[in-house]
């Protein structure tokens, strides 16, 4: 029968899988959460449906040196995916934001080979291009944004695995891990909620309003790290964070090690 007499539940669920995946990638992971929803498994049928379309949206890729937290200087491939589900990332909306402190450019794609990636493979070959050949077995690759659990999926998972890379992600804690991830480091910030309550290490910017670092320690990780928020009371919340560590030291102290040595 003609393509436009396609029993409509069928056809519907097409068109709004395409117009979610290639124009709303982030919008497609909140709904699919808020919805009670398998996101991955969700995005792997819509991707399916559509022949395999589904884009990866990425600012920048980097070769550098971990920054922050329990792989501080660790060498490493960034890739930095657009888009966040707690901030626009216009400065227009920063007093809106969920998370008003943010540092990080996750706009658009037009940082270091950032661009728009039409498989898991394309992708996962860029990254294993930037890594020394001749140190294969330590390869690792750091998903970031913005929000990575935006777009990450099992389909890149498996491909970065394929290529022998170890996978870290760092993330805000609001939506769902796929399985696959090899660590999992958890920004958690005041106003949202946190639903990845398992890690490798948990990374809280100090101070933010109403925190309750108690709370967090019932939380079941590895890791835990205090790290000044930057700003004009930068100085200020150093301090704090010092004393925070000291007063309990299941606490550890972050610092962004990659600003002090003006590497990306």
């Amino acid at each position: 029968m003609p393509r436009r007499q396609v029993a409509g539940t069928a056809f519907a669920r097409e068109v709004s899988w395409r117009h979610i995946i290639e124009g709303c990638q982030s919008a497609f992971a909140v709904t699919a959460q808020c919805a009670g929803l398998d996101a991955f498994a969700l995005r792997d049928d819509a991707s399916q449906l559509l022949g395999n379309t589904v884009t990866y949206s990425i600012k920048e890729i980097f070769y550098t040196l971990q920054g922050e937290g329990a792989h501080a200087g660790r060498p490493a491939v960034f890739c930095r995916f657009s888009g966040c589900n707690l901030w626009t990332g216009r400065e227009s909306d920063r007093a809106t934001a969920v998370c008003q402190f943010c540092d990080t450019d996750f706009v658009g794609t037009d940082g270091e080979l950032g661009g728009k990636f039409k498989t898991p493979q394309e992708l996962a070959a860029l990254i294993d291009s930037l890594w020394p050949a001749s140190y294969a077995p330590s390869k690792y690759v750091v998903f970031t944004g913005g929000e990575p659990l935006l777009q990450l999926d099992t389909a890149l998972i498996d491909a970065m695995h394929a290529v022998g890379f170890t996978i870290a992600i760092e993330t805000n804690g609001t939506l769902p891990v796929p399985a696959g991830v090899d660590w999992i480091c958890v920004s958690p910030k005041m106003g949202s909620t946190l639903v990845v309550h398992k890690g490798n290490e948990i990374k809280v910017v100090i101070p933010q309003f109403q925190q309750d670092l108690a709370a967090y320690e019932q939380l079941d990780f590895e890791n835990f790290f205090v790290q000044a928020m930057d700003g004009p009371l930068a100085a200020h919340n150093m301090k704090l964070a010092i004393e925070t560590c000291k007063s309990n030291p299941k606490w550890k102290l972050s610092l962004q090690t990659h600003k002090l040595l003006q590497i990306p």
